[in-house]
């Protein structure tokens, strides 16, 4: 059975990061990026976040030299599935349309995939897989900034959710990835 994991930047005090140091930090936890993908060949997506992250990993993608190319290369020639209330039809190559009922979508893609799924945001959507306790694995990269206020994945939690600590890794930015299993 597939196994599906969330990386996402977080605030420390676990808000969607969108602090001075998420652009500084891409180029450190590139390596980490590609090689948590080399177990995925499905990126599993909100349609919000769709809209801007597969036009832009296709162009990405279509950039030799790009300090990304390899990794945007992967991204594209990925199956992508867009969860969506309003889309009919996929707007981008390599991808469908899911519509139904997110936790029978997600089993049902972890039973008949062959490699682990990966998805990568946003907030509202990973929020309904955290709180159906569909992720297997978390990667969050913790921005060393607090934003006081913002968007959690974590805000809908009708009940606590313990994890088991995988593995912890400080970067130069400051940025500190927790890898944990849910248990």
């Amino acid at each position: 059975m597939s196994r599906l994991k969330l990386q996402m930047q977080i605030t420390t005090d676990g808000f969607d990061s969108t602090g001075p140091n998420d652009d500084l930090a891409w180029d450190e936890i590139r390596d980490y990026s590609r090689d948590l993908f080399d177990s995925a060949d499905t990126i599993v997506i909100g349609r919000k976040t769709a809209t801007d992250f597969i036009p832009y990993w296709d162009s990405a993608a279509a950039q030799p030299g790009g300090s990304w190319y390899e990794v945007a290369k992967r991204i594209a020639a990925a199956r992508k599935v867009v969860f969506s209330r309003t889309l009919d039809k996929p707007e981008w190559n390599n991808t469908s349309i899911e519509s139904g009922d997110i936790v029978e979508a997600i089993e049902r893609l972890k039973a008949t995939n062959k490699n682990d799924i990966i998805v990568y945001g946003g907030v509202s959507f990973v929020a309904s897989l955290v709180e159906n306790k569909l992720i297997d694995e978390f990667h969050l990269f913790v921005n060393p900034i607090a934003a006081g206020k913002g968007k959690s994945i974590f805000s809908g939690l009708a009940d606590s959710q313990q994890f088991k600590l995988i593995g912890a890794t400080p970067y130069k930015s400051g940025l500190v990835l927790l890898n944990y299993e849910l248990k």
